[in-house]
């Protein structure tokens, strides 16, 4: 039985979530259910609210009818017998028999209506006795008399009662009828109508309230398909050009038919569209025009910079044979130059990435050799700045296809941005692999980052302290620079950070070249602020 459980909710599972996902997507679909629902318990409800009030008129006016044949019954029988000194007289049941063919056969009780008489409340010393008429209904009659009716009519009033005996339906109303100079009281007197043809109208008004109830449902349905797909069909058609818009297919416009509020629409989307294309290729214009600008301006550069270098060198070598002043004045021109010379080649790389011409060479590198030699650089710097650089690295190898020179680059930038921002704490690479990603962490504990900082610091020249002086003479453009390189690679490169608790970089790449990532194995969000010592099973390795 489990099992085919289990196999039947394998099989149902995906009609199950197909199903989900059509509800979901379906407007159409879920106008159409919901009107299906709601006009099928409302027509059900007035159906059942119509055929109850049918029912209850029918038997009312049975009930009526009946009360008047029985009430005219009573008397004719009775007075039909007070002529009778005693009811005890043996031929007295025959003499009722007569009497109540008379009785159901008079013109006005109808051909529907069978009557029974019974002697009540008689001596012990003479036995309760009944007629019927017709005699061939005797039984079907008696059976249609419950006990219950038959002791309220023993108690002298009148009743009725709704019964079905043998397929047929009958109302039966009893009444007393009070025989003073008789020894038995009083006689019951029960007419038994058939109801055959008030159910039979009650059945036709039934099956025309479903008919009529189907008829209305299905009308809406039909009505609520036509005018979903009227409105539905222009917004899906809204939906499709945005999307080819988006995919940057400018030129994209939605058909314009009519003058309603659906072509309204339509006419204000393709005024939107055709404003977005002339700003886009506004934008797109100047920002060809801003590249090439950037990249004229850094290749014309080249010249001059490489005659200033040459003179500024070798002004540096002979700054001991000149004036003090003028020797300091040398350092300063050569620790400027080398700084504008790297800010020259982040801006020619920043030009080659927003023109596109940015391309990789991927080949397997041994991560745990790249890492060890990016941090190795920023030793000396590590400890002039009072911060203790550590490395975590797994059990080698751990192996990525990757361009090993933006790589390499990234983590150099974000090593040096982090020593940078430390304030003399300890600076913590991390790395980690699994059969799907390689991933890396640079742990700061310095000044930190403010709530939305984390995107902010992949900006361009973007600082989160204007104010504070630079100890490694960075361009503010490195972030930006390694930001595009782990993009390049179809990898990640996040940022997290709070005021007072340092920051965390984040860089995940993919171990082969062009597989697309789903998860990184190193969190983003450390789990405590200062890490102790290097645990299982990573390695520490000291720089």
């Amino acid at each position: 039985m489990r099992r085919a459980l289990s196999q039947a909710r394998r099989r149902l599972s995906p009609l199950a979530e197909r199903a989900r996902r059509t509800w979901r997507r379906s407007l159409q679909l879920r106008m159409v259910t919901i009107t299906v629902v709601c006009s099928g318990l409302l027509v059900t409800g007035f159906g059942y609210l119509v055929a109850e009030r049918n029912n209850e008129a029918l038997l009312q006016g049975a009930r009526e009818d009946a009360k008047r044949k029985i009430e005219a019954g009573a008397d004719y029988l009775k007075a039909q017998l007070e002529s009778w000194p005693n009811g005890e007289d043996p031929s007295t049941a025959k003499e009722v028999t007569k009497i109540l063919i008379s009785l159901a056969t008079r013109p006005e009780q109808g051909d529907d209506v069978s009557v029974a008489v019974y002697f009540s409340q008689a001596p012990t010393t003479v036995g309760n006795r009944e007629a019927f008429w017709p005699p061939t209904k005797r039984s079907e009659v008696a059976l249609a008399i419950k006990p219950e009716l038959r002791r309220a009519v023993e108690s002298g009033n009148a009743a009725s009662q709704v019964v079905t005996v043998g397929g047929n339906t009958y109302l039966v109303y009893g009444t007393p009828v009070s025989m003073p100079r008789w020894s038995y009281k009083q006689i019951e007197l029960y007419y038994a109508i058939s109801m055959q043809s008030e159910v039979g109208v009650s059945q036709n008004t039934q099956t025309t309230v479903i008919l009529v109830g189907l008829m209305l449902v299905l009308l809406l349905t039909i009505l609520v398909v036509f005018v979903t797909r009227l409105v539905a069909q222009p917004v899906r058609l809204a939906a499709q050009t945005a999307q080819r818009l988006s995919a940057g297919l400018l030129d994209q416009r939605m058909a314009v038919n009519g003058e309603d509020e659906l072509a309204l629409l339509a006419d204000a989307f393709n005024q939107m569209a055709a404003n977005l294309q002339r700003q886009i290729v506004r934008l797109e214009e100047m920002s060809r025009l801003q590249r090439r600008f950037t990249s004229d301006v850094s290749h014309e550069l080249r010249t001059p910079l490489t005659t200033v270098r040459m003179a500024a060198d070798l002004l540096y070598s002979e700054r001991e044979d000149f004036d003090p002043a003028v020797a300091r004045s040398a350092e300063l021109l050569q620790k400027e130059l080398d700084r504008f010379e790297e800010l020259l080649t982040d801006l020619l790389e920043i030009s080659r990435f927003d023109a596109g011409f940015a391309m990789l060479d991927t080949e397997p590198t041994d991560m745990i050799a790249l890492v060890t030699r990016a941090t190795t650089r920023f030793e000396r710097l590590a400890r002039r700045a009072g911060v203790e650089l550590r490395l975590m690295a797994p059990e080698p190898p751990v192996i990525a296809e990757i361009d090993a020179k933006r790589v390499e680059r990234a983590l150099r930038n974000l090593v040096d941005n982090a020593i940078d921002h430390a304030e003399g704490k300890p600076v913590i690479v991390t790395l980690a692999a699994d059969e799907h990603a390689v991933a890396l962490t640079v742990r700061d504990h310095g000044m930190g980052l403010k709530p939305g900082e984390e995107k902010l610091v992949f900006n361009r020249f973007w600082r989160a302290d204007p104010s504070r002086a630079r100890q490694t003479g960075g361009t503010g453009l490195g972030l930006s620079i390694s930001l595009e390189d782990i993009r390049l690679h179809g990898g990640w490169l996040e940022a997290w950070g709070r005021p007072g608790e340092g920051a965390v970089f984040r860089v995940t790449l993919p171990v082969r070249a062009g597989a697309r990532l789903k998860s990184s194995p190193l969190p983003l969000q450390p789990l405590a602020a200062i890490p102790a010592q290097p645990t299982a099973p990573s390695q520490g390795v000291g720089v």
